[in-house]
């Protein structure tokens, strides 16, 4: 398991360096030197006078999570051969009708750039005559025929302002009309990769042109929505051979409800293979197995209630049963915090229905910690339950889990709100709203605010929510969420 993150833009030459400053640290006797090679080496020499540079080599590269150092090796050729770096230097007006049109994930999409991009296209229309990037992002298949025509090469060629192929930009621009089915239907016969993807400035996130149609993400379907053709595309890119387990679209989509790519990947093959071709750039290291994909999927759909989802996923196979391994759990101080069970989870997240779902589909109750027990039954508003566990039961909980009136509050939870502050927890305490791991992000009345929930607004402050306190990450109140988020009548109530 990786002990080190590799940086953005990782260089070899940097961890020679590292490397050789390891060996030469062993050889002299250095205890932090000789500890990194125990617990890194999968067979540390008893004598580190004659530690050797490629022993060191190995022990740097399996730091990072790799089993050799040709591995690494291999990795940092991959990532510097697909980074995708934005650049400015190219101000042409089609290299300006690229960057407007398409998304970025930078931060800066929005339907303001997109209309930007159409104003720019009705100024300039011969913007795309000689411009085979800026044809498809634009998707002119009318254009692109004859580019091709003249030269088929160039639906590989990269080029325009991200240093894309053709493909990318059709599959990330955002401007709309045009063509875009046939415009994509021409490069793919001319050659163009219908896996072929980037990685967002030079980290290993991989944006394919699955993760580009599908669109969507943490900024949501106002600043990155998904194509107009969305569906149209992918199943062309699809039945092209483009791999279906693609992370960075089963990421960006999992905030919303919306399952018809979840459908269509599955009908091509999702959770399934053994990864696909940039399983083998990257390196099983950097792209996760489809089991794990979906596996992850069904972890955050059974947190998050998004019980058709849950059922999509029981209908295809995926493991109801084993515990999640990916080590993301409230551990509260505990040394051996027991893993969920997706039962064990739903429950944890005060889901009666995915719950019963599980349930009908074969997955068994199992033994858990008291301090699990009480948050299960907390947040199913079992309160005999919770009386019967005790107040030492309750007490362990308020310290390992500070955080759950928070949690309660995002999902909805009135009862198990009123709940914990019944058994002594604080109403005022800070925690995470996404997800049940204890991270002092904000206040429960922060999350009732982000529902948009004014009664339970309303509860908290019966409860003694404090108005004023400020969240961690934006040193906002919920008053100010309010008015960012247009809670008009929950902005009404706190003021």
């Amino acid at each position: 398991m990786a002990t080190l993150s590799l940086p953005a833009h990782p260089d070899l030459g940097h961890l020679r360096r590292q490397a050789r400053a390891l060996q030469r640290a062993a050889v002299a006797g250095d205890p932090q030197a000789a500890d990194r090679i125990a617990r890194n080496h999968p067979d540390p020499p008893a004598d580190l006078t004659t530690f050797r540079l490629s022993a060191a080599q190995l022990t740097v590269a399996r730091e990072y999570g790799f089993p050799s150092w040709p591995r690494l090796r291999h990795h940092l050729d991959a990532r510097t051969a697909h980074t995708w770096d934005p650049s400015d230097e190219d101000q042409s007006v089609g290299a300006q009708f690229c960057r407007l049109a398409c998304l970025t994930y930078s931060g800066s999409d929005g339907p303001d750039r997109w209309a930007a991009a159409r104003a720019l296209l009705v100024a300039h229309p011969d913007l795309v005559e000689d411009d085979i990037w800026a044809a498809s992002a634009a998707s002119r298949a009318d254009v692109v025929a004859r580019l091709l025509d003249r030269d088929p090469a160039l639906a590989r060629r990269r080029g325009g302002p991200h240093g894309w192929r053709p493909l990318a930009y059709l599959a990330y621009s955002r401007v709309g009309g045009g063509d875009p089915v046939g415009t994509a239907r021409l490069l793919l016969d001319a050659g163009a990769d219908p896996d072929e993807g980037y990685l967002w400035h030079g980290e290993p996130t991989l944006f394919t042109l699955l993760t580009g149609v599908f669109g969507e993400g943490e900024g949501g379907p106002v600043s990155q929505p998904r194509h107009p053709e969305s569906l149209a595309l992918a199943r062309l890119l699809l039945d092209r051979g483009a791999d279906p387990n693609d992370g960075q679209t089963l990421y960006n989509r999992m905030f919303g409800a919306d399952d018809d790519h979840l459908v269509l990947l599955v009908e091509y093959g999702l959770g399934r293979g053994d990864g696909g071709v940039w399983r083998r750039r990257l390196g099983p290291e950097a792209v996760d197995e489809p089991r794990r994909l979906v596996r992850d999927l069904l972890r955050w759909a059974v947190e998050h209630g998004q019980l058709a989802r849950v059922e999509l996923l029981a209908d295809q196979g995926v493991d109801l049963h084993a515990p999640f391994d990916d080590g993301r759990w409230p551990t509260g101080g505990r040394s051996d915090p027991t893993p969920p069970t997706p039962l064990s989870l739903a429950a944890a997240s005060g889901d009666r229905r995915v719950v019963d779902l599980l349930v009908s589909r074969g997955a068994e109750r199992v033994d858990v910690a008291p301090v699990d027990a009480f948050v299960e039954a907390a947040m199913l508003g079992d309160r005999d339950r919770v009386v019967a566990l005790g107040d030492a039961v309750a007490a362990q909980a308020r310290d390992q889990r500070p955080g759950l009136v928070v949690w309660a509050a995002a999902r909805g939870r009135h009862d198990t709100v009123a709940l914990l502050v019944d058994v002594g927890f604080d109403v005022n305490a800070y925690g995470r709203q996404d997800v049940p791991v204890e991270e002092r992000w904000e206040t429960a009345l922060h999350a009732a605010v982000d529902l948009g929930d004014t009664d339970l607004v309303a509860l908290l402050l019966r409860l003694g929510a404090d108005p004023t306190l400020r969240d961690a990450r934006f040193g906002a109140t919920p008053l100010d969420w309010a008015r960012h988020l247009g809670r008009s009548s929950v902005a009404a109530l706190l003021r």
